[in-house]
């Protein structure tokens, strides 16, 4: 008993003497480690009588935890005093700009769909949406195209198997957002002014397409619309989207089911060191002609099928790809990079959230 009670002060003050961590880490291992003082006390319990035990075992525990404890003050003790020594030696300039972390950036996709909105805003259009599962009555029929017609071909559309309308419609993945404009005139009453952007689908990749892409199309109902509103429009619209003023149009005559007449649009470019740059004549020696729209005049018949009067109401309508005017505008050269998910082509061509480019200044800036 006197040897433990000894044994138990002369380690209670070497532990209490310890003035740094690896002491008192040094004072634990010598006393509870496999070879230490206590664990030797320990193991010798197994051996003793009962009796023996009984009167023995209680002072080894009490040794045990007395030691357990004092070193769990001591090594709290000893990290708190260097915690106060290190904070009051270092000093923190909390005025000095924080460190920014990893940041996602703006899909040229996504923002060219701002940019587009933001131009018709201006010109007084209004944003319009519809499914992207379609029948093929507003998909096809209702914009005369006939059953015949190469675009309703399994190679070009996607079609749900089996599934059918309630009144025995095919279903389908909407192949441009031309259905959008049907929805519109038989919910709306005329004049309309209205762009269609979305995702819409074709059975087709390469370059320059994928089965999945981003279209906008344009739809105008008044009275005394004339071709002359269109190219206007197209204009004005190309202008503030590639942010130049010498921007050339020439349209082509055409054929679309839904339009009648039916114009391509064509805008002029000039080479810039072996680049296609948009603005220019394009009858230069060093330019030429980029296709860039198709459009026309709203088809009698479309105008019909939606319950309007093709005598008293007229109207335009025009649609191109937002991937290809980004490809266009940003230097980008492969349309299925836009959907690879590859964060270095999205570091190089993404837009900062806090800083994009915008055309706040409107159409006349």
């Amino acid at each position: 008993m006197t040897d433990i009670a000894s044994l138990k002060s002369g380690l209670l003050a070497d532990i209490a003497a310890a003035d740094t961590l690896d002491a008192v880490e040094g004072l634990r291992v010598g006393a509870l480690g496999k070879q230490g003082v206590v664990t030797a006390l320990l193991k010798t319990l197994g051996g003793m009588s009962p009796d023996e035990r009984q009167t023995q075992g209680p002072v080894i525990q009490d040794l045990r935890e007395a030691v357990t404890a004092a070193i769990a003050d001591k090594k709290g003790a000893l990290e708190q005093a260097a915690l106060d020594a290190r904070l009051a030696e270092e000093r923190l300039d909390m005025t000095l700009p924080a460190d920014i972390g990893p940041q996602g950036s703006v899909h040229p996709v996504s923002q060219v769909m701002d940019e587009l909105a933001e131009i018709f805003a201006d010109l007084g259009f209004s944003v319009a949406t519809g499914p992207e599962i379609e029948d093929d009555w507003h998909n096809f029929t209702a914009l005369n195209i006939p059953e015949t017609h190469p675009a309703r071909a399994m190679h070009d559309t996607f079609y749900f198997p089996g599934e059918t309308a309630r009144d025995g419609k095919k279903m389908l993945l909407r192949t441009h957002t031309s259905p959008v404009q049907i929805r519109t005139m038989m919910n709306e009453k005329p004049p309309i002014r209205i762009i269609a952007p979305g995702r819409v689908y074709r059975s087709d990749s390469d370059a320059t397409h994928t089965p999945m892409f981003h279209q906008i199309e344009g739809l105008v109902i008044d009275r005394g619309i004339t071709l002359g509103h269109l190219k206007w429009t197209l204009e004005t619209f190309l202008k503030a989207f590639f942010e130049r003023d010498d921007i050339v149009l020439r349209l082509r005559p055409s054929y679309f089911p839904f339009t009648e007449p039916s114009v391509e649009v064509d805008v002029g470019y000039t080479l810039v060191n072996g680049q296609r740059v948009i603005g220019g004549s394009g009858n230069d020696k060093d330019g030429g002609w980029l296709e860039v729209l198709g459009s026309g005049m709203v088809h009698r018949k479309v105008i019909e099928a939606c319950g309007l009067d093709p005598d008293e109401w007229q109207g335009f309508a025009f649609g191109t790809g937002v991937d290809r005017l980004a490809m266009l505008k940003y230097g980008m050269n492969d349309l299925r990079a836009f959907f690879d998910g590859d964060l270095r082509w999205l570091r190089h061509y993404g837009f900062s959230a806090l800083d994009v480019p915008t055309l706040s200044g409107g159409v006349g800036a």
